[in-house]
C-alpha cells in the first residue's frame, strides 16, 4: 500500500487508516445532486484518467444502486465544509466518496483523488481529507505579447495541468495580439489570437473551473501600437523619458489628455470583451513611466501626475462599470500617490505586483487593506529575462506573496509569467514556477513543506524517478554561481544581452565564476536521461531543456571571450555555434508557438553573431 504520498497541492488536513480500498474493474460513479449534469466535468475527468492508468470502465449514474456497486460516490452537501470550493474526500475500504458544497469543490477533491490514483494503482490507502483554498481566486498569467503567441494545443494542454493543480482563473497579456477586425495593420505579423480562438479557449477553461479574464493594457507599454503612423498621435511623447533603469524612447504610452485616446480604447474593448463570460476586465496600466513627458505635461504640472493617472484610470473604470464588467489593474503607479488610494472605487481589484523574492507585499498590501481596496498579490514564475529560471528567488517569492496576501486579505494570487526582451525561455522552464505558485495559492503553510523537486518531477513533468524536476531545479539555480544577481534577470541571460565591449569592463564578473557555471551546467545535463517522464511531448521537453543549457554554455563562453586570457574561445567558434543554435531555437520555438514574434526575438541573438564576426 501506498502512504508515502505526494500530493500539489498539499492538502490541510489528511489523516491515514492504516488500510485500502482495492478498486474493481467495474462499478458505478453515482452523482448526488439537485442537478447532477453540472457534476459530470468531475465524474467525466475521472473516468478517462481510470481508464488511461488501470483499464477500468466505471459507468456514471445519477440513482440509487446496490451499495457494493458504488465505487465513488460524488455529492454536494452544503453541511459538509463552510469554504467555498473546498471539499471532503473519504477513501474507505468499501468505496470512494467526495463531498462538497459546490461544484468547484467536487472537481478539487477529484483532482487529489486523481493524484493518489496515479502514486497508487488500483490498491488505494484508506484516508480522509479536508481541503480548501486560501486564496478564492487563484490565477496564472501568460504573456503572449513578448513575443510568443501559444498554439491552442500548447493553450489547452496547459489549461488541463492548471486545473488539476487547482488553479481557477486564467489570463492572457495583451498589448496588440488580439485580432482586432478594426485594427489590422497592429496585429498583421504578430499570430494573434483571434475571437474564435478566445471563445473556444474560454469554453474550455469553464469546463475545468477556469476563469478565462480579458486582459488588455490600456496606458502604458502601448509602443506596438503606437508606433503606426494611424495611432502616432495617442502617443504620450514620441521622444526620450526617463525610466528606473535609464532612457527610453517613445512611444510607450497613450496620453490620457488626448481626446482621441478614451474612445480608442474603449473600442477595443467593443471588439475583445464579447468574446469571455467573465466579469473580470485586466486593463494594466503599469509603468507610465512617461506620463508627464510630452502631451500630458501641462495637466501633470497643473493637477499633479498622480492625479491625472487617477482620472484616466476613473475613466477606464467608469466605461467597464457600465458594462458590467469589473476592473483590474496593475497598483505600482497609484502606490506612487498614497494619498489617492482612498479615492479608489471599493469595486475594482488593484493588482499588488513584484517578482523579488523580498518585494515588500507585506507593506503595499498593508496600504490596500486599510483604504479598504481588493486586491490581488501578484508574484512570478522568475523565468523571463534568464534562460532557465531563478528557481530560489522564485520561491521565495512565491511564498513571500502567499503569506503577506493571507495577512493582509488579499482575494487572490495571480501567478505571473512574462516575455521581456524576446522570451527566451522555454515554456517547461516556467513549470516549477506554475505549479509550486499553485500549491502557496491552495495552502500557503502547507506548500513549505512540500518536496519540491520530487512534486514538481512527478505533476509539472509526469516523471515519477524525480529526476526531471531536479535537472529543472537545479538548472534553475545556475544563476547564483554567476558572482553577482542583478535584479528581475540572470547574471548569464545578461551575458547574451550585453555588447562584448560592456561585459569586459563589467566590475563584478569573474572567469572563477564562469567556469563555475560551465562545470554546474555540464553535471546537471548528465542526469538526462535518467528521467523517466510519460507526457506526450517528453521528447520535445528534452530538446527544450537541451537547448537551455546549451544557450547557458554560450553566454559563459561568451563572457570567457569577453574577459579574455588563454582559455577564451574563438570569435569564428561561438559565431558559428550560435548560428547553428538558433536554427535549433527557431525549430523549437514553432513546436509550441505561433511563428509571430519569432523573428523579433531572434534578432538579439543575430545581432550577437554579427558582432563576433565584426
Amino acid at each position: 500500500m501506498q502512504t508515502g504520498l505526494v500530493l500539489l497541492p498539499r492538502p490541510k488536513k489528511m489523516t491515514l487508516t492504516g488500510v485500502e480500498y482495492v478498486m474493481p474493474a467495474e462499478g458505478y460513479i453515482v452523482l448526488k445532486s439537485e442537478h447532477p449534469q453540472a457534476l459530470l466535468r468531475s465524474s467525466s475527468r475521472f473516468e478517462a484518467i481510470l481508464w488511461k492508468q488501470l483499464g477500468y470502465n466505471w459507468e456514471t449514474i445519477a440513482c440509487d444502486v446496490p451499495a457494493d456497486q458504488v465505487c465513488l460516490t460524488l455529492a454536494i452537501d452544503s453541511a459538509v465544509t463552510p469554504h467555498a470550493q473546498g471539499f471532503l474526500l473519504n477513501i474507505r475500504p468499501d468505496g470512494i466518496e467526495v463531498r462538497a458544497r459546490d461544484e468547484a469543490g467536487i472537481f478539487y477533491g477529484v483532482a487529489t483523488l486523481i493524484q493518489i490514483l496515479r502514486q497508487s494503482g488500483n490498491q488505494l490507502p484508506c484516508l480522509v481529507i479536508s481541503d480548501w483554498p486560501d486564496f478564492p481566486s487563484r490565477g496564472v498569467m501568460l504573456d503572449i505579447s513578448r513575443d510568443k503567441v501559444y498554439r491552442m494545443e500548447t493553450l489547452y494542454d496547459l489549461v488541463d495541468r492548471l486545473a488539476g493543480w487547482k488553479i481557477n482563473q486564467l489570463q492572457l497579456y495583451t498589448e496588440h495580439t488580439f485580432a482586432y477586425p478594426a485594427h489590422p495593420v497592429v496585429w498583421q505579423d504578430a499570430s494573434p489570437m483571434t475571437g474564435e480562438e478566445i471563445l473556444y479557449l474560454d469554453q474550455y477553461c469553464k469546463d475545468r473551473y477556469i476563469e478565462l479574464v480579458a486582459n488588455q493594457n490600456s496606458f502604458g507599454h502601448m509602443e506596438r501600437l503606437l508606433r503606426h503612423a494611424e495611432y502616432a498621435h495617442l502617443a504620450e511623447v514620441h521622444g526620450e523619458f526617463e525610466v528606473p533603469w535609464g532612457t527610453m524612447h517613445g512611444p510607450f504610452s497613450v496620453a490620457p489628455e488626448e481626446p482621441g485616446t478614451a474612445p480608442f480604447i474603449f473600442g477595443l474593448y467593443d471588439q475583445l470583451l464579447p468574446h469571455f463570460t467573465s466579469r473580470m476586465v485586466n486593463v494594466g496600466c503599469d509603468e507610465t513611466f512617461d506620463l508627464g513627458y510630452g502631451k500630458s505635461k501641462a495637466a501633470c504640472e497643473a493637477r499633479g501626475t498622480g492625479a491625472v493617472y487617477l482620472d484616466y484610470l476613473l475613466r477606464l473604470y467608469g466605461n467597464l462599470s457600465q458594462r458590467g464588467k469589473v476592473m483590474q489593474f496593475w497598483g505600482d503607479i497609484i502606490l506612487q500617490h498614497p494619498d489617492l488610494v482612498p479615492r479608489l472605487p471599493k469595486d475594482l481589484i488593484a493588482l499588488e505586483w513584484g517578482y523579488e523574492a523580498d518585494h515588500p507585499f507585506d507593506e503595499h498590501g498593508a496600504a490596500f487593506a486599510s483604504s479598504g481596496i481588493p486586491f490581488y498579490v501578484c508574484p512570478g514564475t522568475s523565468a523571463w529575462n534568464t534562460l532557465a529560471g531563478r528557481t530560489d528567488n522564485c520561491l521565495g517569492n512565491l511564498k513571500n506573496a502567499s503569506i503577506h496576501g493571507l495577512k493582509h486579505g488579499a482575494v487572490g494570487y495571480l501567478n505571473t509569467d512574462w516575455g521581456d526582451n524576446g522570451h527566451w525561455q522555454v515554456l517547461p522552464v516556467s513549470f516549477l514556477g506554475y505549479s509550486m505558485g499553485a500549491a502557496f495559492a491552495w495552502s500557503s503553510a502547507d506548500a513549505a513543506d512540500i518536496s519540491v523537486k520530487e512534486a514538481v518531477s512527478r505533476f509539472a513533468f509526469d516523471d515519477p524517478t524525480g529526476v526531471m524536476g531536479a535537472i529543472a531545479y537545479d538548472l534553475g539555480n545556475v544563476y547564483r554561481l554567476a558572482g553577482f544577481e542583478p535584479s528581475n534577470s540572470s547574471a548569464l541571460w545578461g551575458l547574451l544581452s550585453m555588447n562584448l565591449e560592456d561585459i569586459a569592463g563589467h566590475p563584478r564578473l569573474k572567469r572563477d565564476a564562469l567556469v563555475n557555471c560551465l562545470s554546474a551546467i555540464g553535471e546537471i545535463m548528465e542526469r538526462m536521461g535518467d528521467e523517466r517522464m510519460d507526457r506526450p511531448d517528453a521528447a520535445l521537453v528534452r530538446e527544450e531543456f537541451g537547448l537551455t543549457a546549451q544557450l547557458m554554455r554560450h553566454a559563459c563562453q561568451r563572457g570567457l571571450l569577453a574577459l579574455g586570457g588563454p582559455a577564451a574561445p574563438a570569435r569564428k567558434d561561438l559565431a558559428e555555434e550560435l548560428t547553428a543554435l538558433v536554427e535549433q531555437y527557431r525549430s523549437i520555438w514553432l513546436k509550441r508557438n505561433r511563428p509571430g514574434g519569432l523573428n523579433d526575438s531572434t534578432a538579439r541573438f543575430k545581432a550577437m553573431i554579427s558582432e563576433y564576426k565584426s
